[in-house]
């Protein structure tokens, strides 16, 4: 079973973290979180204390979403159930939505909306970064604790305004790029476009205007169902949970509070849901 972090009661609520980090990178947000919800934030297979899938089998996003199935079940958790989930994360959460185990989804800056391939620029941002993390971890780690650094080495693949980010908690960041024991197999076999345009669940995804690792303009819309919400979120960079905690858990709350019959938008107001209706709060 993968390992996770837990916090609160209520309806449970998955949270899946991106790309060379952990459930850690949850942290600023379960609090905001757990306050209403069970929440649930796990350590994706090869990622933070879980250990690669078993040999031979490659970290495709079908494969990490099996054993995201197998976890979900030997933690007792009826399913379909809440799922938010961040670049990696969100294309699992969107994938296990369009098996019927999600209730509802909301993707920060979620992989794999792209036509063909990632864009180019990726693979060498994550590179330099793991090059870095893997054999400078010491200086890396002692930047992170002066601020004008951090924000550097961290607005691109983080957000900027990542001075705001607790100096500790962009330390274990670093640990967690360097430990990771499947990054490399994880990106290659993660690169297919997701195509998820059959899912009935609600989804939300949330579009950063300053996300320079997956901008916009690099996603396909038509990747997902028509009733999908696309929310722009305004300085909003790839992984925003520590710049912004409290709008990304409100974003995450008002998205899985949505259901087949009803949406909410903004504090009171309530509509049917229709699908092939966008609706942006």
């Amino acid at each position: 079973m993968w390992q996770y972090r837990e916090e609160g009661s209520g309806r449970p609520l998955l949270l899946l973290h991106g790309i060379g980090m952990s459930s850690q990178a949850w942290k600023a947000v379960m609090p905001y979180l757990s306050a209403t919800r069970r929440v649930i934030a796990f350590d994706i297979a090869g990622f933070g204390q879980t250990p690669p899938l078993p040999d031979r089998l490659p970290p495709t996003v079908a494969n990490l979403v099996d054993g995201l199935e197998q976890s979900i079940s030997e933690l007792g958790l009826e399913v379909p159930i809440d799922m938010a989930g961040n670049s990696l994360g969100g294309c699992l959460a969107l994938e296990a939505a369009a098996r019927g185990v999600a209730r509802s989804v909301v993707a920060i800056s979620p992989a794999c909306l792209w036509r063909r391939h990632p864009p180019r620029h990726v693979k060498y941002v994550f590179g330099s970064l793991r090059f870095m993390a893997r054999n400078f971890g010491n200086a890396a780690k002692a930047a992170m604790h002066v601020g004008l650094l951090r924000e550097l080495l961290l607005a691109v693949p983080i957000s900027t305004d990542c001075r705001r980010m607790p100096a500790g908690d962009a330390v274990d960041t670093i640990w967690d790029l360097a430990a990771s024991t499947a990054f490399e197999a994880t990106f290659v076999n993660t690169r297919e476009p997701f195509s998820g345009r059959d899912i009935t669940a609600p989804i939300t995804v949330a579009c950063g205007s300053r996300d320079w690792i997956l901008p916009r303009r690099s996603w396909f819309p038509d990747a997902l169902p028509s009733h999908a919400r696309w929310v722009p979120k305004h300085g909003w960079g790839h992984v925003p949970m520590w710049t912004d905690p409290l709008g990304v858990s409100e974003l995450i709350l008002e998205g899985t509070q949505r259901s087949l019959q009803t949406a909410y938008v903004g504090a009171s107001d309530e509509i049917r849901y229709v699908p092939g209706v966008s609706i942006v709060a």
